[in-house]
């Protein structure tokens, strides 16, 4: 996708937006996105399935409805055409650094984050989405566990924190609404605070803690209590948080190795990130 293409696509299907400007944000995993004037965005996929937008232009306007932070709400759908086979869409622009190359430095982000997730986090309809393998049982996830682990050599504590949160009851409440992927590059940062959540592009329902885990891979030292305290659980919910911060920052370390060697869907800056994650862990 270029910059002549996309100018094309909107103004075949939505001219009225053709000529704003367009400029392309560097990052996104499963999206390539550009800013289209001062208050839009574009989406268009790259890896993810392309029904994933269509389910973003489902539910998030009902998700933005309920929380306090911005979060890029669809405005337009782009249909497949003979030009672009895929479903894109125009969304609202969420202002702001990604936290991957900004990171929150504000004790009051714990409070933010967590205000954002009790307002997501209500009992999800029978109709929602389901991303593979978000809001599951850890044990479902414990093999890409271990492979990571081996092969950047964690200490044991970390392999504790897994074995902990694996032995923990497992959830048993109503599935609630989940972002599912909330790491450093899928929020934004503006004077030191966490300022946005984008990318929905995994959105789904299940085990809250899933999204729970973002207390270490997001939040300042020192400020993982005070976001509990906001959002009390109980031991066992806790134990399963710390565990999917666990993976997760495995997965930061995984995807930044491979960015630092120049490898296809690396990213660079999230090797800090997920180390920076792990020491917050022990």
């Amino acid at each position: 996708m270029d910059q002549e293409l996309l100018r094309t696509l909107l103004k075949e299907q939505h001219p009225d937006l053709a000529e704003l400007e367009l400029k392309e944000v560097d990052g996104g995993w499963g999206n390539q996105m550009w800013r289209l004037g001062a208050d839009l965005a574009v989406r268009v996929p790259r890896h993810d399935p392309p029904n994933r937008l269509l389910i973003e232009h489902r539910w998030l306007p009902e998700i933005a409805a309920r929380v306090a932070l911005p979060v890029p709400t669809p405005v337009r759908l782009g249909k497949p055409s003979d030009r672009f086979p895929n479903t894109w869409l125009v969304t609202t622009w969420v202002a702001g650094e990604p936290a991957d190359r900004t990171p929150i430095s504000a004790a009051q982000a714990a409070d933010t984050l967590a205000a954002f997730l009790r307002a997501l986090h209500t009992e999800a309809p029978a109709d929602a989405p389901k991303s593979f393998g978000r809001g599951d049982p850890l044990r479902g996830h414990t093999e890409g566990f271990e492979k990571w682990a081996d092969e950047f050599a964690v200490e044991d504590a970390v392999r504790e924190i897994w074995a902990e949160g694996l032995a923990a009851p497992e959830y048993a409440g109503a599935p609630v609404w989940l972002h599912s992927d909330l790491h450093p590059a899928n929020v934004v940062v503006a004077d030191g605070t966490l300022a946005g959540v984008i990318d929905f592009g995994d959105l789904s329902h299940g085990d809250p803690a899933t999204d729970l885990s973002a207390a270490w891979l997001l939040l300042p030292d020192g400020t993982v209590d005070r976001f509990f305290d906001s959002y009390p659980v109980d031991d066992a919910t806790y134990r399963r948080s710390r565990a999917w911060a666990a993976a997760r920052a495995l997965s930061l370390i995984a995807i930044g190795t491979a960015g630092v060697k120049n490898l296809p869907g690396g990213k660079p800056t999230w090797l800090p990130a997920g180390h920076a994650a792990l020491k917050r862990l022990l």
